[in-house]
């Protein structure tokens, strides 16, 4: 049965104030221009205003200083946000813990929690614990010796590699690998001698890693992702790095070995960072930067070598007229050559 709450149920949900009618019954969402009669809306950037007059929706979450034209609809501090929380709890699904099902392999002394559910083709080496309220998808694969916490979620085709740890609330999507071998070796001769990668990899609490990333053991100790951290799609974090808590890590980036990223710190898209440095909290850098030194706390950088943001787009505001900036240069040069010559 579809789930419906008025707007002055949504409104305490949300901790807002309804405009309109507070028993309007909502029973879905949808966008400005495409929700319809019994659903709600939001609008988050006010160069959007004007659909708030057209849409079809029956009610719109506004920020509490938005013109509502007298639509029906809940004010809040943070529309995007609120949205978000409408989504959860309109689309959340009641869990139903399905045990170890058939073609799923489950080795010897395994520590298994309550309501599980290990789906055909999941595979569980010896040793492993589980938390309460797991779910491994098909194909999932944990090491011997792994360690899971509860409320976990591995979707298809994960990996967690010996004895590597997973906190409580963590999910992680389809074809990621956790704890593959760091990228060690040593020159020997004309060859390479490999480093055994003997640590391991900590997930903390409330992380959320995307589809297709590698995150490598440690080669002596802990390679650690800090509580609340997300990560995207087809990220890379290389052996002994350290992660802090509620980090933003977007896809495509890859992080060398031992780099220590603090608290907050936002990494765009396909953000590259060379090995051994610190990033202070709550640094962003920019998509496609380059950073070859530490970096403070509370930086916004950008570029390859990564600067300071405004500096860049200042030097690439000069860009586009360097070449006619060179032909004035060397036509003043001509001229200062005729001048000392005729002293």
């Amino acid at each position: 049965m579809a789930l419906t709450r008025n707007l002055a149920e949504l409104a305490e949900y949300l901790g807002g104030s309804v405009t309109g009618d507070p028993s309007l019954v909502i029973s879905g969402l949808g966008t400005l221009d495409n929700a319809g009669d019994g659903q709600i809306t939001f609008l988050a950037n006010e160069k959007y205003a004007s659909k708030v007059v057209t849409t079809r929706a029956s009610a719109i979450v506004f920020h509490t200083s938005s013109d509502t034209c007298g639509r029906n609809g809940i004010m809040v501090a943070d529309p995007y946000l609120a949205f978000a929380k409408l989504l959860t709890l309109f689309t959340s699904r009641t869990r139903v813990a399905r045990g170890i099902m058939s073609g799923a392999h489950v080795g010897t002394d395994v520590v298994i929690g309550e309501d599980v559910s290990i789906y055909p083709g999941a595979c569980v080496g010896d040793r492993v614990q589980l938390g309460k309220r797991v779910t491994l998808h098909a194909n999932v694969t944990l090491y011997e010796g792994a360690v899971v916490g509860d409320d976990v979620t591995l979707h298809a085709g994960v990996s967690v590699r010996e004895g590597c740890r997973i906190g409580n609330r963590v999910t992680i999507h389809n074809g990621s690998v956790i704890g593959g071998d760091g990228f060690g070796y040593v020159p020997d001769g004309e060859g390479w001698f490999k480093i055994p990668q003997v640590g391991i990899v900590i997930i903390d609490d409330d992380v959320e890693i995307g589809v297709n990333c590698s995150i490598d053991r440690a080669a002596l100790d802990v390679t650690r992702i800090g509580r609340g951290t997300k990560i995207d799609n087809l990220v890379q974090i290389a052996h002994n790095c350290q992660i802090g808590p509620d980090c933003m890590i977007v896809a495509q980036t890859g992080i060398a070995g031992s780099t220590t990223l603090g608290k907050h710190v936002t990494l765009g898209g396909q953000v590259a960072i060379v090995d051994h440095l610190t990033i202070g909290d709550n640094a962003m850098i920019s998509g496609q930067s380059g950073v070859f030194n530490n970096v403070e706390a509370g930086a916004v950088l950008s570029g390859t070598p990564a600067i300071a943001h405004q500096t860049r787009l200042k030097s690439a505001a000069v860009f586009p007229h360097l070449p006619e900036m060179k032909k004035k240069l060397i036509r003043l040069e001509k001229r200062m050559l005729r001048v000392e010559e005729q002293q």
